[in-house]
């Protein structure tokens, strides 16, 4: 067995080279002097982590997983060790996230059970306390699998996916304009996190489809003209739509990930594939496939959304190729044509 890092300072470097590092200092801020985290709790003034310190273990913590394996019989078992590593940190980040959400909604009751009193100012003081602090605590959760992810997509490839995503009056008071400014934060908060606000990019290809050069170049052109683009992909575990989820990864584009409902059998793709035009999506990238994409480029077609069809290298089509490539770089125009014209041969 060998192992890539000899001391810290060589691991620290490395993934900086490499990974995206999520902003620690922002996620572990402490937003307020005392933190409580339930009914049961106490109010604490105890620190959050350090900030420099949670990043070097997490980077630690998978490299260690890495290391261990690597040039061992059981070198291909690491990339499921570091995934459930990573998948720790976004299990207990959605239970915090719950926690936050139930907290709010009482909140919400509270607020509108307004009444003068001092009880009733403390009672809002302290339910705004509990959900700034599962907030804050959630953040940080949510930064280290953040991290933890960047780095998982550094050393296996792939992108780490979790199996199941004022003014005071006597009405008025001080904590009451508060526990209202925490919550309209998180709702827009959620709005960005389960809407984003970007233009819409839509993505899909086969599970065959291994050209990740031309993903790259694609996405690289559309992305170009578009900087504030949002990825919505049909969210398969391999081939073109884990290709292009890497992409994203790396370049810190949003990505949503459009899983069929399984409860709908077999024409649950092409209901998700119909779902997505609700996302109102500006372009669409189509690598070639099957069925599933087939289905979708007809729906974008009929919907006349800019689209490039895109085929494995290789294939004999390389004039077709050459034409969709100079109509990603020319725009969405370019784009439409290709969309509705009958030059492109199917799928």
């Amino acid at each position: 067995m060998t192992t890539r890092f000899s001391n810290f300072s060589d691991l620290a470097e490395h993934y900086a080279r490499e990974v995206q590092t999520p902003d620690y200092a922002r996620a572990f801020m402490e937003q307020t002097e005392l933190s409580r985290l339930s009914v049961a709790d106490e109010p604490s003034s105890a620190e959050m982590p350090d900030p420099d310190i949670a990043q070097a273990a997490i980077e630690m913590m998978l490299a260690t997983v890495f290391d261990l394996f690597r040039d061992t019989r059981m070198e291909d078992f690491a990339s499921e060790v570091a995934w459930g590593v990573a998948n720790s940190f976004h299990v207990v980040a959605k239970r915090l996230d719950d926690r936050e959400d139930a907290m709010a909604r009482k909140l919400q009751e509270k607020l509108r059970e307004y009444d003068p009193s001092e009880v009733y100012a403390t009672d809002v003081e302290d339910l705004t306390m509990q959900a700034r602090s599962l907030a804050e605590c959630r953040d940080a959760m949510e930064c280290m699998r953040d991290h933890a992810a960047s780095i998982y997509l550094v050393e296996t490839g792939r992108p780490f996916s979790p199996v199941r995503g004022s003014r005071v009056s006597m009405k008025n008071n001080a904590s009451m304009i508060e526990a209202r400014d925490y919550l309209a934060s998180q709702r827009a908060q959620r709005r960005e996190q389960f809407a984003p606000s970007g233009p819409v990019v839509v993505f899909s290809g086969g599970q065959q489809f291994t050209d990740i050069g031309q993903v790259h170049d694609y996405l690289d052109a559309v992305r170009e003209r578009i900087p504030s683009m949002v990825l919505a992909t049909t969210a398969q575990n391999k081939g073109a739509d884990v290709i292009a989820a890497s992409w994203a990864s790396r370049q810190g584009v949003p990505v949503i990930l459009c899983k069929p409902d399984a409860s709908r059998g077999a024409s649950a793709p092409y209901q998700r594939n119909a779902r997505m035009l609700a996302f109102k999506p500006v372009e669409a990238i189509v690598c070639s496939g099957g069925g599933i994409q087939a289905n979708l480029a007809d729906r974008l077609r009929e919907a006349r959304i800019p689209m490039h069809i895109v085929r494995e290298a290789g294939a004999d089509n390389g004039p077709v190729q050459r034409q969709a490539k100079a109509e990603a770089q020319a725009g969405p125009q370019a784009a439409r044509r290709a969309a509705n014209g009958d030059d492109l041969p199917p799928f």
